[in-house]
């Protein structure tokens, strides 16, 4: 089978953004390939027994996305991007909610894979990440944007300017400012200095 290429993902999101039904129908396919490698990605951070699965994860994104009418897709970039986000909220949105019914027990744990260094152990509670990643996005959006779209998104380091609209070079510069940002919040020096 022949992968299909960005023009005819992109043209179907366009076509979806203008109000055409069937776009969707015919691009969800086409993507869902993609869509599932990247929530295995991430289910394979979280801890065993998760009670969400990746075809769920993937379902979930699909029903969020299907109530995206407003969207205005800018190419086939854009759309794993905003997946990619999806797929974060999803995961942070259920760890809050089993540590709420446990009041605090048995959160969920995910590993940076590229950035190991990140966390002084070898997995990072999801909650914390999330919660550090909003406390840099409050400090520069752009770096927490790009940890963003190359962690929970899978992007490379030259998507992820296509969608930020910076160089590569930018986009490598803030990868590592931010890893190092986050090393330092998730190991609680960040927040214990005074």
């Amino acid at each position: 089978m022949v992968s299909p290429s960005g023009d005819d993902i992109t043209q179907l999101l366009r076509a979806w953004s203008d109000g055409n039904q069937a776009a969707l129908d015919r691009l969800m396919p086409l993507v869902y390939a993609q869509l599932r490698q990247a929530a295995h990605r991430y289910m394979a951070r979280e801890r065993r027994g998760h009670t969400l699965q990746t075809t769920a994860l993937v379902n979930e994104v699909y029903v969020r996305l299907a109530k995206a009418r407003e969207m205005r897709w800018q190419d086939r970039v854009h759309f794993f991007a905003i997946s990619a986000q999806m797929m974060r909220r999803i995961l942070t949105d259920h760890a809050r909610a089993r540590q709420y019914a446990k009041r605090g027990g048995g959160a969920q744990v995910v590993s940076l894979d590229e950035a190991p260094e990140v966390s002084p152990k070898p997995h990072a509670d999801l909650v914390a990440l999330d919660d550090a990643l909003k406390r840099l996005a409050a400090v520069d959006e752009r770096k927490s944007r790009v940890v963003e779209l190359r962690y929970f998104g899978g992007l490379s380091v030259e998507e992820t300017g296509e969608v930020l609209k910076v160089s590569p070079e930018t986009v490598m510069r803030d990868w590592k400012l931010a890893k190092a940002w986050l090393l330092r919040e998730l190991s609680g020096e960040g927040r214990d200095d005074a």
